[in-house]
Parts: structure tokens; sequence; C-alpha cells
């Protein structure tokens, strides 16, 4: 009697999976090939690309943190499958839309597009949150982080090497992937979200800035939340600067840059898709989060002070580990949140994460760019690695106060 759930279950997070995995390949498949984009369609040299880069990428999260908590309200009232449906089509017309831009100015309406359907991350992640029980409701979170991670990651190898043929190739190979997964989501995704457990529709929780007033619900989760939010900001430097550092530090062409990528996303996987799911059961949330803050912390050190690029590869294994205390963060904070609330919990996590990438990338590439320009003092790329990592250490501190000053209780749940 239980076996057809489950698989549908099965079916269902593989979906949302590929979903976050296209969500994130938009973005990761612009970075390597958006100074040779931008220097293409503004005539302008790469200083200059790269202050558009920047504005480009505030465009897009500015975006995301205005329209995460209308999804994710949308969602509690009309159900997750539509919501996520729907974005997907908008990811797929805004890809083609990048893809033919005839001038720097129309790119900035595709990330506008973007923008609005990238907040659908909310929608997904309440999915997930629908389908999963307390005991693999932190499992299933890793999902979102192996997603995430490898959608970046191969992002960024999809665009370096079909860059080197065609700037506008990675834009139609994007926009190709979100048309598909969306006729395949037609036809396969079931609804999360039971009539009963949906809501009423509120413009006032669809504010973002009452999106993140409501997380002063949970006092208990104050800690977890800053750290949650301190790690997106810290991770800015890894994925907005890396091929910066890389370039300027060893000289690397798109190609190395791409391969490294690629390494980077079969290591995330391998560990959020797989080690996830032994050692939240085996140690617990708690001893996860902290252990994943530890080697976040120590693989951003070691990447500041690489003089080897071969050593890039060793260092990174550390870097991604990290990654094993997102979802047990994740799943912890969820996990406090009944049903009909848990579209508007993600809506303003999605909202916390569009305000890290407001923020992260203007200020790890400021940090950059004042250690590596010409007229600099003291010179050291590693510069935003050394303050990642801080913010991780940070993170660590307000993680195990959080765990001191209240008992986080897991509610019980019901396999639906």
């Amino acid at each position: 009697m239980n076996k057809p759930p489950k698989k549908k279950h099965s079916a269902a997070l593989g979906f949302i999976f590929i979903t976050l995995f296209i969500d994130v390949l938009g973005l990761g498949v612009i970075i390597p090939v958006m100074p040779k984009l931008l220097e293409t369609l503004g005539h302008v040299d790469v200083s200059t690309a790269t202050q558009y880069s920047g504005y480009l990428t505030f465009t897009y999260a500015s975006m995301q943190f205005l329209f995460s908590s209308v999804l994710g309200n949308l969602s509690d009232r009309f159900g997750r499958r539509p919501v996520l449906l729907i974005s997907l089509l908008g990811f797929g017309i805004d890809y083609i839309f990048m893809a033919f831009a005839p001038t720097i100015g129309w790119l900035f309406v595709g990330r506008t597009i973007a923008g609005i359907t990238g907040a659908s991350n909310s929608t997904a992640t309440a999915y997930i949150a629908d389908v999963s029980t307390g005991k693999n409701r932190a499992a299933n979170f890793g999902l979102v982080g192996a997603a995430s991670g490898l959608g970046f990651i191969i992002g960024i190898g999809i665009g370096a090497y079909l860059g080197e043929l065609n700037v506008k190739l990675p834009f139609m190979a994007a926009a190709a992937f979100a048309l598909l997964n969306a006729a395949y989501g037609y036809f396969v995704l079931p609804e999360s979200l039971a009539p009963k457990n949906r809501r009423r529709f509120e413009w006032k929780k669809s504010n973002p800035i009452s999106s993140l007033r409501s997380l002063g619900k949970y006092p208990a989760l104050s800690g977890l939340i800053g750290a949650f939010s301190l790690v997106y900001v810290a991770q800015k430097a890894v994925e907005y600067v890396l091929s910066f550092f890389l370039i300027e530090k060893f000289d690397w062409q798109l190609k190395s840059i791409g391969t490294l990528g690629i390494f980077i996303g079969v290591v995330l996987v391998a560990i959020q898709g797989g080690l996830i799911r032994y050692t939240i059961p085996k140690f617990g949330q708690e001893k996860n989060i902290v252990a994943g803050l530890l080697f976040y912390t120590i693989g951003l050190t070691l990447i500041a002070f690489a003089n080897h690029g071969w050593l890039m590869y060793l260092y990174m294994i550390p870097y991604c580990l990290g990654g094993i205390s997102g979802p047990a963060l994740q799943g912890m904070i969820t996990g406090t949140v009944s049903p009909k609330e848990q579209g508007e919990l993600q809506g303003s996590l999605t909202s916390l994460t569009s305000i890290a990438v407001i923020i992260g990338p203007l200020l790890m590439s400021s940090i950059f760019h004042a250690f590596t320009h010409r007229d600099t003092s003291t010179y050291f790329p590693g510069a935003p690695y050394i303050l990642a990592a801080i913010l991780m250490l940070i993170s660590v501190f307000l993680a195990i106060r959080s765990f001191k000053k209240a008992a986080v209780v897991q509610p019980k749940t019901v396999e639906v």
C-alpha cells in the first residue's frame, strides 16, 4: 500500500532536483562567458565589463528578493506544482532572450525576468518539506545542496567549454534544459500540498520585509538563521570570484576553469547527494552543522594561500565537505514550522539568500580588486577567501550559541 506513494515521491524529488539544478545552472553558465559577452555587446574593456557584471548580479538578486516571498505564498494558496511549472517556462524564455540580446541594456531586462522566475527556489524547497518526514527531512534537503552546487559548478563548466565555441551557446543550452524539464514536469510532477493545508493568499505576508519579519516568530532559531545568512555571503567568494582568482594568480584559461568546475561538481554530488545521507543519521544535525562550517573555514583558508594551481583540486575537497552543514541547517530550521507555513518560511529564507547574493558578490569582488589592482600596497588575491573563512568561523559560534540557548523541537510529521 505504501509503495506507490513512495515511488511518486521519489519521482517528484528527482524532478525537484533537476528544477533546482537548472535554476542555479543559469547563474553558473554566465559567469565564465559574461566578460566576453559584455565586451562583445558593449564594445568595452575588461574593467568596464566587470562593473556591468556586478550590476547585472545586483539586478538579478534584487528581483529574487522582491518576488521570492510572493511565489512562496502563491504556492501556499494554489499549490507547488503550477508555480514551479510557470517558473520553468519563464526560465526558458529568459535564456532565449539573453542568447539573442543585441545590447547590454537588453541583458538587464533578461536578468530581471530571471530574478523573478529564480524566486521559484522557495517553492521547490517547500515541496521537499511537504514530502519529507522528520527522519529524512535533512537528507532530502541534501538534494537541494547537491542540485544547487552541481548546477552552479556544471554551469561554469558548460559556460567555459561552449563559450569557447560561441559566446551565446551556453544560454541556448540552458534554455533547452529548462523547457524540456517544464514539459517533463507537466506529465510527471504530482501536487505535494494537500488542499486542507492550503491557506489564503495575503499581500501583507508577500511583502519581502514582512517576510523577513516573520522569521522573528522563531526566536530560538535566530542563531541558526544568522549562521545560514553568513554562510551564503561567504560562499560568494568561491562562486563569483573564483574565475577571476584563477586567472589573476595562475593565468588559467576558460577550459582549465571549466575542468576544475566539473571536478567540484562531482565532489559536491558525492558529498551532498550521498555522504550526507550517512552522516546526518549517524552523527545528528548539530554535529553536521558544526563540522561542515569548520570544513568550510579550513577549505577557504587553504584556497587563500594556494601557491600552485594543482593545489586547487586538493583544497576544494575540504571546502566541498563544508556542504554537509547546509542541509542540516535547513532541516533544523524547517522542522519547526507547520505544513501550512512552509511556503512562507522558504520564501523568507530565499529572501535572505537573495540579500546574500546582493551583498556577497559586491563585497568579495571589491576586496579582490582592492588587493589586486596595480596601485595596491598589499598584493593578495586570496583576501576574499580569508574574509569568507572568518564569516564561516563566526557562523560556528552562532550555531553553537543557538544550540545552547534553546533546544530545537522537531514537530511530528505525517508522511503524505
